[in-house]
């Protein structure tokens, strides 16, 4: 596995680390319980790091040491990708030929540097995109800085290069064909997944006398990192669309923001505070910094809702956890988000980012107990079809077509 810009062992929720921190590490430990090795390769950004850690038995991950540690930004990382790859292949000579059977990079950085490898070592290139920069500029936030042109050529040279490309869902596949001329035969959906034993339902009042929440407060939750792609602010204008209409839920109102600023949003760490308090919310807006897994369990079985008001997300691994615990989830009818949330079912899903559209959708689950409880069925019966166990299933069967790809290609070059 190569994953540059961000470590599987990062605190997701902050900085560049997210869905894809907890994709790596999740798939990598599946594949090792199916007698699989897994190496990942990722930029080293602290000194006191060992070079090799193992983070579970048979998934090691290797910090590569490749330019400063601190300080540079996601968007300076490319200057890096040839020191980046040289350590990698330094790496892998120190085993026998054939060590490594198959790459899977994840981003186009480390689609980058998984097409040179695989050229150097002869073994195939798996690649996910994860997000891709042509759908995050038909769909920016206000205020959002475009992805840059640079990024848009790494990205169609790593389609090209990819001897298979595994998206998400349906509509991420799509956009690798109909966006970036992806080969169809080369592209296939492998839906992430979520740990069911971790993400379960733990009883709302249990969660909430954890956390020390009211046992009757409505408590609306934003989860993931604080930048104007994930639209928290849409949440919070929402919030005070809901009170205008009806002040007597403020004495009852909670809305917890989980998480860290990331990207853009690092530009303006203080923003979405900012915000609340010139709405009149601050009173009722909790900022809550990142959390493990064993206390995100309890904030999304304590809310009444999750709020995933994102202008795009190739997943939405947020919204699967919570509908895990029992949660329903009001979602952006955007990218995965469609795949992961059934519409009245498990949640509501939202055309657009009107604020005022969603203080009605989050109306009708706050005054409507009964509807609630319907939902919350739904969202437990919604994500027990996205095991990970069952990602990893697919993956493999996705790395021996990739395999086979591969020899396909060097038997034609051969005739």
């Amino acid at each position: 596995m190569i994953s540059l810009h961000t470590s599987p062992l990062d605190q997701p929720g902050t900085g560049d680390a997210g869905g894809m921190n907890v994709y790596v590490l999740e798939l990598s430990k599946r594949l090792a319980r199916r007698n699989i090795g897994v190496d990942v390769y990722t930029r080293a950004t602290s000194s006191e790091l060992p070079p090799v850690v193992e983070a579970l038995p048979g998934v090691h991950v290797h910090h590569v040491h490749a330019g400063p540690f601190e300080g540079l930004t996601k968007a300076e990382l490319p200057g890096q990708l040839c020191v980046f790859a040289r350590e990698v292949l330094r790496s892998e000579a120190r085993h026998d030929q054939g060590w490594y059977d198959l790459v899977h990079s994840h981003y186009w950085l480390s689609g980058q540097v998984g097409a040179l490898v695989r050229d150097r070592w002869s073994v195939p290139l798996a690649h996910s995109m994860h997000t891709m920069a042509k759908v995050k500029n038909e769909a920016l936030a206000e205020g959002d800085t475009p992805e840059p042109t640079a990024r848009v050529i790494g990205e169609e040279q790593v389609v090209e290069a990819a001897d298979m490309l595994i998206a998400n869902t349906d509509s991420e596949a799509k956009q690798l064909i109909n966006l970036y001329d992806a080969d169809s035969s080369r592209v296939e959906v492998v839906h992430p997944g979520v740990d069911l034993s971790v993400f379960r339902p733990v009883g709302q009042a249990v969660a909430r006398a954890r956390l020390g929440l009211p046992a009757d407060a409505h408590v609306l939750m934003f989860a993931g990192r604080i930048q104007p792609l994930k639209a928290p602010d849409v949440l919070l204008h929402a919030v005070s669309s809901l009170l205008s209409r009806d002040p007597s839920l403020r004495s009852r109102l909670v809305v917890p923001v989980v998480g860290g600023p990331s990207g853009t949003g690092l530009e303006h760490p203080e923003s979405l505070a900012q915000l609340a308090e010139s709405l009149g919310i601050a009173d009722v807006v909790r900022f809550i910094p990142p959390v493990a897994q064993s206390t995100l369990v309890d904030w999304y079985a304590a809310a009444t809702l999750v709020c995933v008001p994102s202008y795009n997300e190739s997943f939405g691994l947020v919204a699967v956890e919570a509908q895990a615990t029992g949660t329903p989830v009001v979602a952006a009818a955007v990218g995965g988000l469609t795949t992961v949330v059934r519409d009245g079912v498990s949640g509501l899903l939202v055309e657009g980012h009107d604020p005022d559209d969603y203080a009605r959708a989050i109306e009708r689950i706050v005054h409507q107990p009964a509807f609630r409880a319907t939902l919350a069925e739904g969202a437990r019966e919604q994500a027990a079809g996205f095991a990970w166990e069952r990602t990893a299933d697919r993956t493999v069967e996705v790395y021996r077509q990739a395999s086979t790809a591969m020899r396909n290609d060097l038997e034609g070059m051969r005739a």
